[in-house]
């Protein structure tokens, strides 16, 4: 009795729900929901922008290479975009990868067609952008100015009068004038509103150089006029003391901001929420004064070494440049390294001896006939051929020659001993011994912990693996700066 009334419940709620699915599938037949399942299929919602930038750990940025958001001085990248992005990165707890393109037509290409998650320039915020990209709230303010020539021999002139009267200092004189800007800027937008309102025939030229670059060409005389934000005039006043910046193109200021592309909203509040808290904090003050405010920056501006304005990274790139070819290195890496071991001081010493530009210990140094006393050329050479000692060990363990370098940083650094531990330890838990990064490098680095140095592979035993597992990852994180500013230059100098 009871498996019957079971058996005619069970089969009479079948039957109810066949009916009902009959009956839903007639609903899902009308052309209505026909449309809508067919958008369902093709236009699946994407997955979060900002959880796949955490899966990947890899936050991808473009910015631009000029005197203030991205540069190097003295061997150190620098720039108010590159710590404002490296302070997010790291309040995101992701790596930073910087991508530099000047040209703003493909910097929006690439946003657009999601080549990057942010578009770290000193983006305007206008109703036309705005149709093609999101922004985050703004950053600051700025102004934009027209940049013109000072008289010539402006310096002997008796009064600021006899100056002025040279200038423009009303848009309506630029009629008939030539104004060079750069290609998709807002300023072409600004200088054509005051063409119809001035019924004016400036001749707007756009240029695939850059504001800075534009700036300079003002300054040399090739050119008569560009725009520019305030901001960036008031920096590039400090390169060129013959340039004026005084002149206003409107009473209003613009918000300048970063972009995403349209479906990266969760990517946007969350730099939102950050950029709220992180303005508040004295780091923001310091950084933004740094470069915006911060008389030193003249300093700065006007160095051999500065990436912008001298193309230097050190004293020694033309010594650098000559060795780094007999171990086949790109010569910014090997800068790179000795900037991370000294900051190119001839006089660093470590508080375990090492001593010289490439840091070397004492025992190593009297193998290689160095000495304190030894000149910076015979310090880097030594370096060298220590380096290329190393790398001839690593030759039949680490096949591909760029991999390889990791492994010869990590041994200059820590030791050859506990890389090859590293590297039997990868190869006994699955990973491949001739890869660095998430292979040997995780090995080394957990060298401290005794689940792995007490293994019986390793034969070396404890190391502080964070120590040259951030020695190797800073250097190639300087590199891609380096990379990014300054140009390869095989040739010596």
């Amino acid at each position: 009795m009871l498996k019957d009334f079971y058996s005619k419940n069970i089969m009479g709620g079948s039957k109810a729900i066949v009916m009902v699915f009959l009956l839903m599938f007639a609903a899902c037949d009308s052309p209505e929901n026909k449309i809508e399942l067919k958008r369902e299929i093709n236009d699946p919602q994407p997955i979060s922008n900002l959880q796949t930038i955490k899966d990947n750990n890899k936050l991808v940025v473009i910015t631009d290479y000029n005197s203030h958001g991205y540069f190097i001085y003295r061997g150190t990248p620098l720039g108010f975009q590159y710590e404002l992005l490296n302070a997010f990165a790291s309040y995101l707890n992701v790596e930073l990868d910087l991508v530099v393109k000047n040209s703003l037509p493909e910097a929006f290409a690439d946003l657009q067609e999601g080549e990057c998650d942010i578009l770290a320039m000193d983006l305007a915020i206008t109703k036309e952008r705005k149709k093609k990209m999101i922004f985050s709230d703004p950053i600051y303010q700025s102004q934009q100015v027209l940049v013109q020539r000072l008289p010539q021999g402006w310096r002997k002139m008796r009064t600021w009068d006899d100056i002025e009267s040279h200038l423009v200092r009303d848009a309506i004189f630029l009629q008939g004038k030539k104004v060079h800007i750069k290609e998709g800027s807002v300023f072409y937008q600004r200088l054509s509103n005051i063409n119809d309102e001035t019924g004016g025939e400036m001749h707007i030229i756009e240029d695939e150089l850059g504001v800075d670059k534009l700036i300079e060409q003002v300054s040399n005389g090739e050119i008569e006029y560009t725009i520019c934000d305030s901001h960036v005039a008031a920096i590039n006043k400090k390169y060129h003391k013959n340039i004026d910046i005084e002149t206003k193109l409107g009473d209003y200021s613009q918000n300048l901001a970063w972009a995403f592309p349209l479906k990266s909203d969760s990517l946007r509040l969350l730099v939102n929420e950050w950029l709220r808290s992180y303005k508040k904090t004295k780091e923001f003050y310091f950084v933004y004064n740094k470069y915006f405010k911060n008389s030193r920056t003249t300093m700065m501006a006007k160095s051999e070494y500065n990436s912008y304005s001298g193309g230097k990274i050190s004293p020694f790139d033309s010594i650098i440049k000559k060795y780094s070819r007999e171990i086949n290195w790109d010569w910014r890496l090997l800068a790179s390294l000795i900037y991370q071991e000294s900051k190119f001081n001839p006089k660093a010493e470590s508080w375990a001896g090492a001593y010289g530009v490439m840091q070397i210990m004492p025992n190593t140094a009297k193998e290689l006939g160095l000495d304190r006393t030894s000149p910076v050329d015979n310090q880097i050479k030594a370096g060298v051929n220590y380096l290329s000692e190393i790398d001839l060990r690593f030759k039949e363990k680490v096949a591909d020659s760029m991999e390889r370098q990791k492994f010869v940083m990590a041994s200059y650094n820590v030791g050859l001993a506990h890389v090859f531990d590293a590297q039997r330890l990868a190869k006994k838990y699955h990973k491949n011994p001739e890869i660095w990064d998430d292979n040997v490098a995780y090995f080394l680095l957990n060298k401290s912990d005794p689940a792995y140095y007490q293994d019986p592979v390793v034969h070396y035993g404890y190391c502080r693996g964070s120590e040259p597992y951030n020695y190797v990852k800073a250097i190639f994180d300087r590199y891609n700066d380096y990379m990014n500013l300054i140009v390869e230059n095989k040739e010596a100098e």
